[in-house]
């Protein structure tokens, strides 16, 4: 299946090109050298709010995994956010399945910009796609905060202007400029959950949703919204229609149009 947004190219410079392919080279050597450091959970619990959010939240949480039928030793999490919702659904599966279940979800208790992706920097829009959590920040001024990989090829791709922006995190507090605070309380769960898993080298995934895409929501979309957001949330679809039926991801990648193209 492939669909293409509307939102193609504004003809792009060579040069703004090369600028936007460092800064995502500078991010990813940073995310990745953090990320695969030896000892990384020990390394985290150096920090004083990572400490305290381990002894308030990992005795219960392990406990909940269990009655979920987790392993507490061995999961995979994956991230759905729904913007028109403000909630955040984490689903887990222990590495050996190859299906997810629903573990907690959590309120966005603060929002910023509007349904449609994030195309440009200053424009206080949360990011719509797929991406990983590639940083940890353990001493962030909104408590604890866990960063999104924006802007991803299809951004970079399908970007306004020189710079697609970047720093989109899932956050403590409950203020926002283009993120997604979840309060103090509830990012210390996330986060630990987030580093046991990074701990084991498993992979983040989250996915950035303008709503849940059922048909009877897309159909408002498309009477509310312009054309080229609904040709790009139609890209998205698949992935949550497939997750919904399957509990499992479809086979996905981004050409070079910065179409989402599936295979399943």
């Amino acid at each position: 299946m492939l669909i293409y947004p509307d939102k193609i190219l504004n003809f792009m410079t060579i040069k703004n090109v090369i600028k936007s392919t460092v800064l995502v080279v500078f991010i990813f050597k940073q995310s990745f050298s953090q990320i695969n450091a030896p000892g990384f959970k020990q390394s985290q619990l150096k920090n004083a709010r990572v400490k305290t959010a381990y002894d308030e939240k990992w005795p219960a949480l392990q406990s909940d995994l269990k009655d979920k039928k987790l392993d507490p030793v061995n999961f995979d999490v994956y991230l759905r956010v729904f913007k028109q919702e403000k909630e955040i659904q984490v689903w887990m599966k222990n590495t050996s399945e190859t299906t997810y279940k629903l573990f907690r979800t959590y309120a966005v208790c603060a929002s910023s910009g509007s349904l449609g992706p994030k195309r440009k920097e200053g424009d206080g829009q949360v990011p719509e796609g797929f991406y990983k959590i590639d940083l940890f920040n353990p001493t962030s001024n909104y408590y604890l905060s866990l960063r999104v990989s924006y802007p991803n090829s299809s951004d970079l791709i399908l970007k306004e202007g020189a710079n697609a922006g970047g720093a989109i995190m899932v956050h403590g507090n409950c203020v926002t400029i283009g993120c997604l605070p979840i309060t103090d309380d509830k990012i210390k769960e996330l986060y630990v959950l987030c580093v046991e898993a990074q701990n084991r080298k498993r992979l983040l995934t989250i996915d950035i949703f303008p709503a849940k895409l059922t048909e009877s929501n897309m159909t408002i979309l498309r009477a509310n919204y312009s054309k080229a957001d609904v040709t790009f949330w139609n890209s998205l679809k698949p992935r949550y229609t497939y997750f919904e039926k399957n509990n499992a991801f479809p086979e996905m990648k981004i050409d070079k149009r910065g179409a989402y193209i599936y295979n399943n």
